[in-house]
């Protein structure tokens, strides 16, 4: 166990997986995995493609069914079938309003309005008056600096401008987790830095727990308290990113860094 998950063992889980498994088909992708992380921490996930870090995230949000384990949100438990079960946010399930998720595309409806994007969920699922709600999109729309885009539609927008959108849609919601699944990786490369500083701000500013899966490494290092890197299903080193991103002593991470390094 690093320093750092030892220091912060004290502070309350926010959320917990115990013996996790979770199979499509034949194939199993998350292989009994343990993994709790304290109230406020903010972690990266990094690792090769196919390792499970995407579907951890669908699996907290309770977008994925899952086959053995446990899982639980600010002590909500994550249902591990969705049968009955209304997804994602038309749920009635506590852990569907706690979670806030980013996904790699933006999924802005096209048909409404930036402001509209952000209003419908609050007054649907919280049940918000339009004016509540308008108030709320106006105040994460300046967050992310979109406030003067809350009249245009998605299409009017760059690939960049739409993300932020999503953001803010997501922090409308006033969730305890935010997640964020490779955010940048259906962008154009200069319209990375944009998004990546939106997140950063919200992780100097919120006290939101917070979970990343990104392959942008120095983005990692300078957001993260915490690294896990993940392999086939599978949590193999846990750390710090000086631990994990500078001085990593496992050899499977190593050749990993190394990899990401040459692209």
């Amino acid at each position: 166990m690093s320093d750092l998950t030892h220091g912060l063992s004290l502070a309350s889980p926010q959320i917990v997986l115990n013996k996790v498994v979770k199979q499509f088909g034949a194939n199993r992708v998350i292989d009994h995995l343990d993994l709790s992380i304290p109230r406020g921490q903010k972690v990266a996930l990094i690792g090769p493609s196919g390792s499970g870090k995407s579907t951890v995230l669908r699996l907290i949000k309770g977008l994925e069914t899952y086959q053995q384990g446990h899982i639980e949100v600010a002590g909500s438990p994550v249902p591990a079938r969705t049968s009955g079960w209304r997804l994602p946010w038309a749920s009635k399930a506590p852990v569907v309003h706690r979670v806030g998720m980013v996904f790699q595309q933006f999924n802005l409806f096209p048909h409404l309005t930036v402001q509209e994007n952000i209003t419908e969920a609050p007054m649907r699922v919280l049940k918000l008056s339009r004016e509540e709600a308008v108030e709320r999109a106006g105040q994460y729309l300046g967050l992310v600096g979109m406030g003067h885009k809350a009249d245009a539609y998605p299409a009017q927008l760059s690939g960049g401008q739409q993300q932020r959108v999503a953001i803010a849609r997501a922090l409308a919601m006033r969730p305890q987790v935010m997640l964020f699944d490779e955010v940048t990786s259906a962008l154009d490369p200069e319209l990375v830095g944009e998004v990546l500083a939106v997140i950063r701000a919200i992780a100097h500013e919120q006290q939101m727990t917070m979970l990343l899966v990104t392959h942008e490494m120095k983005f990692a290092q300078d957001i993260a308290e915490r690294v896990l890197f993940m392999e086939a299903g599978k949590v193999v080193a846990d750390g710090t990113p000086e631990q994990i991103l500078i001085n990593p002593d496992n050899e499977r991470t190593r050749r990993f860094l190394n990899l990401v390094e040459q692209r």
